[in-house]
């Protein structure tokens, strides 16, 4: 009897053994390797020999090495990481914008509050030099922080642009990174044998790829993936990756996109379709959250601006000029054309439009809008408003038009000389450049038009209990500037039409009903309060203030004060308006932190559910050191053995 069956027992199970000892060191050397899945031998039994006696083992063969994977564990683990990268990359973001929203001294609303508040020592005295100074000043300081805020978002648009530049190029890297992969894949396919630490390098690069843009893979026949984004886009098939490039946003150049390079031209994608990732975050951030915080802002600047300059022009300054100077200066509405409009021979956009602010105080609105051709009114116009990136759907947000123009929530709307052509489209920035385009322009307080051009007082005579209250502007200059109206009243017994008055204007001969209690409208562009009531016959007298008086009266001062009371921001004050912005800000913020944790809170445990499978436990793998260890040393028992018979035999034979 040989005792060569022995030996090749003893070698099988030291071979066998031997695999697995290295595998399990392999586990243990790769234990804190992010993304390494746990692999282990498969062994298989050989098959018997058939004697007489029946069969006989053969040992034991090594048939692979496998690792441990879970195809749908590794998925999820993977969209929940690029769930969370989006989240993530949103709020950092959000927290940048935030800072812009400030309360106390450094808010926007302190220097809009501050510079309004000196009218009221102006009102008081309004031929102080001093005094004057110190609005010019306030102006100048509010002016400062709105064009800094400005500034600010155009900063966080640029680290925006350049994030998804980074962002990008990461992609286009990694995309390159597993089309190789899937080459080295491929050519180890046909050995048949798994290539456990290249799949698991590609596992780790569609990981990584995923927190930049949420993918999907589909598997194919030569162990390659093909990896797809944006809905079904090609990233990566077989060894061939294609690329992704940014570009200015073709609704606004100020803003980027992301596409597929397609030869000499780049598709772009639309960001809903992106799905998860920093890429899909920092898009969102830019279309949605900063778009609207620099509106906010920028209706802010242009509601104040606008209120201040219309009223300053109603009043004389203290050399008599009606209208006055402006206080502030401030830029015009954009529209900006689609890179996709119309274009002549030589490629300039055909179409145009242009904005300007209709001076209707409180009508702005912190939006941008669309303008494109009215599909259900051929031949018209129509512009909506733009509420988180979307076309509003409430009605009164919208309105179409047959051109050449419209006036639309505080906004004129004209054509050019060359009006825009079917399929144009538009995004109008009514306020977006607002704070950045503002400015103090004057300098002399003497321009400053504290004075009212027209002051009223009660006709001598007059029997009735009327008095003269508060005089408003509503035109500047005056109609009739330099002349005298005279307001003569009328009782009307019976009442007509539930007016107990009628009121008659020299300057324009018109009459007016009226009640007491109720404003009076003048025919030289003002409105005028009165108190008490007066007679049949009483009459008022509303004459050019006197120069000598311009210095005194402090009739403009006081409207400029009560622009702090106005309802310039949806009908509500500049400060209640400030604290409603910042509210907004902060309830995206706190709801930005809130999802990112949720979000980051599933990733982690998608990752553990992932890891719990495919990760390697050190406690494990030591004790398969030790039950490896112990068999190889029987396999070596056996040997050991086996030449012990195999000297016996020779000795036997030889003597």
């Amino acid at each position: 009897m040989s005792a060569s069956p022995l030996l090749s027992l003893g070698v099988k199970a030291m071979t066998a053994n031997y695999a697995a000892l290295q595998t399990t060191g392999h586990n243990i050397s790769n234990a804190n390797v992010q993304g390494y899945s746990r692999q282990q031998v498969e062994l298989n039994t050989s098959q018997g020999q058939f004697s007489g006696a029946g069969f006989f083992g053969k040992g034991v063969d090594v048939a692979t090495v496998t690792r441990s994977h879970n195809a749908f564990l590794t998925a999820e683990a993977t969209r929940a990481s690029s769930l969370a990268a989006l989240d993530g990359s949103r709020q950092e973001k959000l927290r940048g914008l935030e800072t812009l929203f400030r309360t106390g001294e450094a808010g926007l609303g302190y220097a809009v509050s501050s510079f309004v508040n000196t009218m009221a020592d102006l009102a008081s005295r309004p031929a102080d030099s001093a005094t004057r100074q110190v609005v010019l000043a306030r102006a100048g300081d509010m002016a400062t922080r709105f064009a800094e805020a400005g500034q600010a978002l155009d900063d966080l648009q640029a680290a925006v642009s350049s994030d998804l530049r980074t962002s990008v190029s990461s992609i286009n890297k990694l995309a390159q990174a597993i089309a190789v992969s899937n080459q080295k894949i491929a050519g180890m396919n046909g050995l048949g044998q798994p290539a456990n630490d290249l799949l698991d390098e590609r596992d780790r690069l569609i990981a990584q790829l995923s927190e930049q843009v949420q993918v999907s893979t589909i598997p194919a026949s030569d162990g390659t993936v093909g990896v797809f984004i944006a809905g079904g886009q090609r990233l990566v098939l077989g060894a061939e990756a294609a690329q992704m490039a940014v570009r200015p946003d073709p609704a606004d150049p100020r803003r980027v996109a992301v596409g597929m390079v397609n030869g000499p031209q780049v598709d772009l994608l639309d960001p809903s379709n992106l799905g998860g990732g920093q890429v899909a975050g920092l898009l969102r951030f830019q279309n949605t959250d900063l778009v609207d915080g620099r509106n906010l802002i920028g209706r802010m600047a242009a509601e104040v601006a606008l209120a201040v300059n219309q009223q300053q022009q109603r009043g004389v300054n203290l050399m008599g000029a009606n209208p006055a100077p402006a206080l502030f200066a401030l830029g015009t509405p954009q529209a900006q054309p689609n890179v996709n409009n119309a274009r002549d021979a030589s490629g300039a956009v055909m179409g145009s439009v242009s904005l300007s602010y209709s001076g209707e105080p409180g009508a702005l609105k912190a939006s941008d809008y669309d303008l494109r051709e009215d599909v259900a009114n051929p031949g018209n116009w129509v512009v909506t408003r733009l509420v988180g990136g979307q076309l509003s759907t409430d009605p009164a947000d919208r309105q179409s038009f047959p051109g050449p123009s419209t006036r639309f929530q505080g906004v004129d709307i004209n054509f050019g000389a060359a009006p825009p052509q079917p399929g144009d489209r538009f995004v109008l920035q009514t306020v977006g450049r607002a704070a950045n385009t503002l400015q103090s322009v004057l300098r002399d307080p003497r321009d400053l038009a504290a004075a009212s051009p027209l002051v009223a007082s009660v006709a001598a005579g007059n029997t009735g209990t009327a008095q003269v209250g508060p005089l408003a502007m509503t035109a500047a200059p005056p109609p009739f500037a330099g002349q005298t109206d005279t307001l003569s009243f009328t009782r009307l017994v019976p009442a007509v039409n539930g007016f107990d008055y009628e009121v008659t204007s020299s300057l324009t001969g018109s009459v007016q009903p009226w009640n007491p209690g109720q404003p009076l409208q003048g025919g030289n562009g003002y409105q005028l309060q009165i108190s008490g009531v007066p007679a049949s016959g009483d009459s008022l007298v509303i004459v050019p203030t006197p120069a000598t008086a311009l210095a005194s009266n402090n009739g403009n001062a006081t409207a400029l004060l009560a622009l702090r009371d106005a309802g310039l921001i949806d009908g509500q004050t500049v400060a209640e308006g400030y604290g409603q912005a910042l509210a907004e800000i902060g309830a995206r913020v706190q709801s930005g932190e809130s999802t990112s944790s949720i979000s980051a809170a599933v990733a982690q445990q998608a990752e553990t559910a992932r890891a719990s499978q495919s990760g390697v436990n050190l406690d494990e793998e030591a004790a398969r050191l030790i039950q490896y260890q112990q068999a190889y040393q029987a396999s070596a028992k056996m040997l050991q053995v086996a030449q012990s018979l195999f000297d016996t035999l020779l000795q036997t034979a030889g003597g």
